[in-house]
């Protein structure tokens, strides 16, 4: 399938589930726009939620870019989280998030993934052979220019010297699990996704592990949106930082950041 199409559809699957999740939320609901990567765990911590509450709360998972553009057209969210601190120095900027709500909650790695179980490891470093890696085959990555995994591997990519073999070969989806996706499937065999998309998903196995220093932090800040009237938002944002919440980042290979009290 030729990329564009691939990206495409992707974009299509995206934008229709954001509207099927916003006309099923309930007007009372906490509605959170959250970073697609957060999805197996931010599910688990809604459901500890949910359960222990009685409240109810609606979840949209897009890129980050996407999420950000919506709040800006005035999108009736109460909480986002995004994957870039960038993104969401933008809603800031703007006025369209509470300033002294925002907290970074958790951070991820950057991995390299290839589809199939026990794949031999490669390490990620200058002297790899990128372009014989893939041979004729296609890269998945997110969009390298606007969502923060994207973003993060092309900077990667660049700062290993590795850009220029992937560049023609890079199949580009709207978000990072869509990224996953193609990999899990077969339409691309590599990929460039978070740890904790990788986890997410057996059809695909972790090749190697990007390092640190080759990318900017990856941090995942969340706030409040501004206007938003919702009672229950603040509470659901102090529970994205209890001990049961975190414990379920952890599981999905996210980082937890300590915070005041934590001990």
């Amino acid at each position: 399938m030729p990329a564009r199409l691939i990206r495409h559809l992707a974009g299509v699957l995206v934008l229709a589930g954001l509207v099927l999740t916003s006309a099923v939320a309930r007007a009372d609901d906490v509605l959170v726009f959250a970073a697609a990567s957060l999805k197996t765990a931010l599910d688990a911590v809604a459901d500890d939620w949910r359960a222990q509450t009685g409240k109810g709360l609606t979840i949209s998972y897009a890129g980050s870019s996407q999420l950000a553009r919506q709040i800006e057209q005035g999108a009736p969210a109460d909480i986002v989280i995004s994957a870039s601190g960038d993104w969401m120095d933008y809603l800031q900027s703007a006025e369209l998030v509470s300033a002294e709500s925002r907290t970074d909650l958790v951070g991820n790695q950057l991995v390299l993934v290839a589809q199939g179980a026990d794949r031999a490891k490669v390490e990620l470093n200058a002297s790899l052979d990128l372009a014989g890696l893939l041979g004729d085959e296609r890269l998945a990555m997110a969009l390298v220019d606007a969502v923060p995994a994207g973003i993060y591997g092309k900077q990667a990519l660049e700062n290993l010297g590795l850009w220029d073999a992937a560049a023609p070969k890079v199949a580009q989806a709207d978000n990072v699990r869509a990224a996953l996706a193609l990999v899990a499937v077969g339409e691309a065999p590599y990929g460039i996704v978070y740890a904790s998309d990788a986890v997410s998903d057996s059809r695909v196995s972790v090749i190697g592990v990007f390092p640190e220093a080759s990318h900017d932090p990856i941090v995942y800040p969340a706030a409040r949106v501004a206007g938003s009237k919702n009672s229950d938002a603040g509470l659901f944002l102090e529970a994205l930082s209890s001990p049961s919440a975190s414990a379920h980042f952890r599981a999905q290979e996210f980082s937890v950041f300590s915070r005041q009290g934590d001990g």
